[in-house]
């Protein structure tokens, strides 16, 4: 059983930061890409920030110059960081991750459950 749990996410004033994080935990083999989605009121969930194993990341133009994306492979964990935030960030951002479970031959996406980034003055 593979569990991803957020969490950082919050209130916070325009110009403000926040960190997010994301565990990974269970009977896990190994783990590929992570990233980060949100999803506003009335939109579709999209990509915020990817790394891959490596360490090599992208992200949407949107946050560029104001996220990083980072991970800790030795916890399982990937990161968030947030700067600079406006009212548009507002969302439920998402994690998700390319896990292969013990006992298995090929990995596949998990999500974690969500948590909530509003900002707002």
């Amino acid at each position: 059983q593979v569990q991803l749990v957020e969490s950082g996410g919050g209130l916070v004033q325009p110009g403000g930061s926040l960190r997010l994080s994301c565990a990974a935990s269970g009977s896990i083999f190994s783990i590929g890409d992570m990233g980060w989605y949100r999803q506003a009121p009335g939109k579709q969930r999209e990509l915020v920030a990817a790394i891959t194993s490596g360490g090599r990341t992208n992200y949407a133009d949107s946050v560029k110059g104001r996220f990083t994306i980072s991970r800790d492979n030795a916890k399982n964990t990937v990161y968030l960081q947030m700067n600079v935030l406006n009212p548009d960030d507002t969302a439920v951002y998402y994690c998700n991750a390319d896990v292969r479970p013990m006992g298995t031959v090929y990995g596949h996406g998990f999500w974690g459950q969500g948590t909530q980034v509003t900002v707002s003055s």
